[in-house]
C-alpha cells in the first residue's frame, strides 16, 4: 500500500506542478493584433517586431481575477493533499482526508476552467465570452492548466480507487 501512495503523492505533484506553470507562463491567450500579444494570469509580454518582449503586470478583468483565486486554491488544495498523504503513510485514515481535499481542489480548478473564457470580450482580445476572434488563440498555459485538470481527476481516481478500499481490508 505504501508504494500506491507514494504513486497517488507523485500524480498529485506532477499536477501541481503543471498548475503552478501555467500560472508563471503568460502564454494564456495569444494575439497576433498590436504585434505578437501573450496575457497571462499574473503577466502579459509584447513583442514587436522581433524585439526581445516587454512584460507588465496585468490589469485583470473580474472573470480573470476569479481565476486565479481559483487557481491558487486549487494548487494549494493539491499541496494539502501531497502532505495528507505522505502523513497517511504514518495514519492510514488521513488518506479518506486526502481524497476529500484533492476533491475540493478539482472542483476549483474545473470552475477556473469554466470561468475563464468569459473573460474574452476585453478590449485587447476583442472577443465575446466563450468566443475567441479569428486572430486570437489560446496559448500553452491555459493547455498546461488542462493537464493539471486532468493530472489531478486521474490522481483523484487512483487515490479514491486503489489507495482507499486498502484502508478496510
Amino acid at each position: 500500500m505504501d508504494k500506491l501512495v507514494i504513486i497517488s503523492a507523485i500524480l498529485f505533484i506532477v499536477a501541481d506542478v503543471f498548475a503552478l506553470a501555467s500560472l508563471g507562463n503568460p502564454e494564456w491567450v495569444i494575439s497576433q493584433d498590436y504585434g505578437d500579444m501573450k496575457f497571462g494570469l499574473t503577466k502579459q509580454c509584447q513583442t514587436i517586431y522581433g524585439r526581445s518582449p516587454i512584460c507588465m503586470p496585468p490589469s485583470l478583468c473580474p472573470e480573470w481575477k476569479i481565476t486565479l483565486t481559483f487557481i491558487i486554491i486549487g494548487i494549494a488544495c493539491l499541496t494539502m493533499t501531497c502532505f495528507f498523504l505522505l502523513y497517511s503513510l504514518k495514519k492510514v485514515a488521513m488518506l479518506k482526508v486526502a481524497r476529500w481535499t484533492a476533491f475540493v481542489g478539482m472542483v476549483v480548478f474545473c470552475i477556473a476552467a469554466l470561468i475563464f473564457p468569459t473573460g474574452f470580450y476585453v478590449e485587447e482580445i476583442g472577443g465575446e465570452p466563450y468566443k475567441l476572434p479569428d486572430s486570437v488563440s489560446i496559448g500553452t498555459s491555459y493547455i498546461m492548466f488542462i493537464m493539471s485538470i486532468f493530472l489531478t481527476i486521474v490522481s483523484l481516481l487512483f487515490a479514491g480507487k486503489i489507495c482507499l478500499p486498502m484502508l478496510y481490508v
